[in-house]
């Protein structure tokens, strides 16, 4: 934006019938392609006429970091704490919040200028430490102990290793959210802006422990599983 200066004449339209303040102007590009033109509005701005008017992009900061946005809250099955097994499925899923998945909403304003920002996450990506990533475009399926062994049906993945070999013996995890954040501004602007929150956690993967059995009618002992 941009104070006209000299002022306009106090009986032109731009002062909307004010007699003080100042009138700024604020230019913008619309239309696509070769459609696009240049497109100035004006606003009248109480105040001193040396008030200055921030750019946009500043009020949508300013809502961008009202909404505090958090890591996701990672939830797994097995858990951190439990031991999975190689070739079994693991459940990924997130717990929704406000702050940790949205839509979240807030705004930022001056004297003749207001922005309204919305943010939510689009898709979660979850890098499992194998060399695996998995996208998932929702929140995941909270595990259900009635699905037993089965898969999750929207997010999940299966080890084809043991993490006996990794140190503290576990899988590292990450879940990257993916948030988009529309906004628009009250001179008709808008657009887009992607950022990232991100958390961890741990898996620790076995497999299933042999059972020798005493042909000779001894009792059953596990065989010896290498590692941790």
């Amino acid at each position: 934006m941009k104070q006209e200066l000299p002022p306009p004449p106090l009986d032109d339209y731009r002062w909307q019938g004010h007699t003080d303040g100042s009138i700024w102007a604020c230019t913008r590009e619309s239309g696509y392609d070769q459609g696009k033109h240049i497109v100035t509005e004006w606003v009248w701005l109480p105040g001193k006429p040396d008030t200055v008017v921030p750019d946009p992009m500043t009020l949508v900061y300013e809502a961008i970091a009202a909404m505090q946005l958090a890591p996701p809250l990672i939830r797994t099955a097995p858990a951190a704490g439990q031991v999975g097994l190689v070739n079994m499925p693991v459940w990924l899923w997130v717990s929704k919040t406000e702050n940790t998945w949205g839509p979240i909403v807030r705004g930022a304003s001056v004297p003749g200028l207001s922005v309204t920002a919305t943010g939510r996450v689009k898709a979660i990506n979850w890098t499992m430490g194998d060399g695996s990533t998995v996208r998932c475009d929702g929140p995941g399926t909270p595990y259900d102990k009635s699905k037993h062994i089965a898969g999750s049906p929207t997010c999940g993945h299966r080890y084809a290793t043991t993490s006996h070999k990794l140190p503290n013996c576990k899988y590292p995890v990450t879940a990257v959210a993916q948030w988009e954040i529309t906004w628009q501004s009250t001179m008709g602007d808008g657009g887009q802006i992607a950022t990232t929150q991100q958390s961890t956690t741990q898996l620790r993967i076995g497999e299933a422990v042999p059972v020798i059995v005493d042909p000779d009618g001894g009792g059953a002992t596990a065989a010896p599983v290498a590692g941790c």
